[in-house]
């Protein structure tokens, strides 16, 4: 089984720029596309396979959940779908802010599916490029309760300043910075970031502060500052920045029991296993390589199956790649 590429999902946002068509190395006249899925299950925005390096390929044109459903285990790996069946676990993006994101927070597991049958949300973001004085906000800097989260949500802006914005951790944004997002922790992305994304697959937001804004027909955006009350970790954190050995040419990043991530750098050639019974996500960041028999340049990401998922990389590049367990 070779790796499947798949046609990305591109989406306007209110806040998106403009990299993202150069970086992937496509044409298009899209506006503010803050967001490309490059690889999703989500229902109504499932991806679609465009290439495998093979003639007269049948499963072009097949659904990711189809082609979960064709091969099983075989493409997902036993244990993921014993768990999962026909869903796939994750959701992969590049996302770029030409503006700062709302600070929002994502339910753990257990909340979602009480309240929206459907899984939570813990991410992680890896900081691809970032303007100078661009800036990335995650965790709270001082201790709160409840309470006082709700009348600070609530508080008017005074001169467009919420209070909201006084409680939230800020952080100097730099290439190569990573950020671990457990579901409960509020976070936003600054201005001028692009960045990486790896995700439970669930798209389930509560939108705490959005600096005002108004939509396309020029009203506020929805808030769901009592949803959020429920979901927000309260707990002042000594650190959010995740740190990692850059140096090393394979440096896992994160560890939890939604994902495992690594960071892979390769010049000339390299084999990689990670010895486990999981697909493969990967998405080049950097450069281009053959991988395990399919071309992958920048921009691009492709999916591993878990039955061919040891990685013999040739070329100069680097990698993000993703596996459960």
């Amino acid at each position: 089984m070779k790796p499947y590429k798949f046609k990305p999902y591109l989406k306007t946002t209110l806040w998106g720029g403009y990299q993202i068509a150069p970086f992937k190395g496509i044409s298009t006249a899209q506006p503010n596309i803050g967001e490309s899925w490059e690889i999703s299950g989500v229902p109504g925005h499932e991806s679609v396979a465009t290439e495998r390096g093979i003639i007269d390929d049948v499963d072009l044109g097949l659904t990711l959940t189809e082609l979960i459903d064709k091969y099983k285990d075989l493409l997902v790996g036993k244990r993921v779908y014993k768990q999962f069946g026909n869903r796939f676990p994750l959701l992969v993006k590049f996302i770029d802010s030409r503006q700062d994101l709302s600070v929002q927070v994502h339910p753990d597991d257990e909340l979602a599916q009480q309240r929206h049958g459907c899984p939570g949300k813990t991410e992680m973001w890896y900081v691809i490029k970032s303007d100078v004085g661009s800036k990335i906000y995650a965790g709270l800097r001082q201790s709160i309760t409840p309470d006082d989260y709700e009348r600070l949500a609530n508080a008017e802006p005074v001169n467009g300043h919420s209070p909201m914005q006084d409680v939230i951790a800020t952080h100097e944004a730099h290439e190569g910075d990573l950020y671990f997002l457990p579901a409960g922790r509020l976070h936003a992305i600054g201005a001028g970031n692009f960045l990486a994304e790896i995700q439970e697959a669930s798209d389930i937001t509560y939108r705490v502060y959005d600096f005002g804004r108004k939509d396309a027909n020029g009203n506020p955006r929805e808030l769901h500052i009592e949803e959020a009350k429920a979901a927000i970790d309260y707990r002042v954190w000594p650190e959010y920045r995740t740190s990692y050995d850059s140096t090393r040419p394979v440096s896992q990043l994160i560890n939890c029991q939604h994902f495992v991530v690594h960071r892979v750098v390769v010049q000339v050639a390299s084999q990689v296993d990670f010895h486990c019974d999981s697909f493969v996500v990967v998405m080049c960041l950097w450069g281009e390589a053959n991988i395990n028999g399919i071309h992958i340049r920048k921009g691009e990401t492709i999916l591993v199956p878990a039955s061919e998922n040891v990685l013999y990389i040739f070329g100069n590049a680097s990698f993000l790649t993703a596996t459960i367990g």
